[in-house]
């Protein structure tokens, strides 16, 4: 999810704990042993619908300009177009909105499962073929319309998995082998409902590809960071997850499926870095 945001004013000193937030996260990267994982930040504030994490995107320890360069969906605010960007670690963990605190979360498939996501990720006449050509940041999930860029990661895991040839049906087919398989979008209560009649008014979101029932509840079912992560621990129930978040004081890593609580507070067993 996503939407055209203003630039972050950063202080010397949260600029300095966002790199040292991103040197931590390759550390992590690297120790895991794997070539691929799906990264998740924080950005976009949706805490009122109790959802940390609003952008995903897939990183590989080489074959993009740099190591541990993150590949994801993007919307071109001047050209009003969704677009693929590789974005360096560093790069990607300064699009949080929030500089002072800020989360990412890691998750690695089982050893055997990486190979074929890290051939999908570098393939990149796949990776367009199943970019759309519309963006919504609340696309519907199994709607051609639209798309967002956890839903981009979704139809390209399952591309990997459904061996998928590049066609003009291929999102569709992603979509549908997304269902078969038992994926579950999360679920907005938009309340109140005005907020339903805003949401076509603003650039980066619509209701024309949601269902008609969904709309009269004041629902949106759409691709989050979570749904994503959501899938890969139903599929894989061996896939490992690392969840870091930093402040102006340390940065906390977290291993396990459980969360990190709010405020960056570490928990017993969770390692924590202090930075100077």
């Amino acid at each position: 999810m996503g939407a055209c945001d203003h630039p972050t004013v950063r202080t010397p000193r949260q600029q300095d704990a966002l790199l040292s937030f991103g040197a931590a996260i390759k550390s992590e990267l690297e120790r895991s042993g794997r070539a691929v994982a799906l990264v998740s930040r924080t950005g976009t504030d949706l805490s009122r619908f109790g959802v940390r994490y609003s952008h995903a995107g897939l990183t590989v320890r080489s074959g993009l300009d740099t190591p541990w360069a993150v590949r994801q969906l993007y919307f071109s605010c001047d050209e009003r177009q969704p677009r693929l960007f590789d974005q360096g670690m560093a790069g990607f963990v300064m699009g949080t909105r929030e500089p002072g605190i800020g989360y990412v979360s890691l998750v690695f498939l089982p050893e055997d499962e990486s190979p074929g996501l890290q051939r999908a990720v570098l393939d990149t006449p796949l990776a367009l073929q199943i970019l759309a050509p519309a963006y919504s940041a609340n696309a519907y999930p199994f709607s051609l319309r639209y798309q967002n860029c956890n839903q981009w990661v979704a139809e390209l895991l399952a591309a990997t998995r459904s061996d998928l040839a590049p066609a003009a049906e291929t999102r569709g087919e992603a979509q549908q082998w997304l269902k078969d398989n038992g994926y579950v979008p999360t679920v907005f209560d938009v309340q109140p409902r005005p907020l339903m009649w805003i949401a076509p008014l603003l650039p980066a979101l619509h209701t024309d590809d949601h269902p008609a029932d969904d709309l009269a509840q004041n629902l949106f079912r759409v691709s989050t960071p979570a749904s994503v992560e959501g899938f890969i621990h139903q599929m894989w129930p061996q896939s490992v997850r690392v969840e870091l978040c930093h402040t102006e004081r340390h940065i906390v890593v977290h291993r396990g499926w459980s969360a990190l609580p709010e405020g960056c507070e570490p928990a017993e067993g969770d390692t924590v870095l202090p930075l100077d």
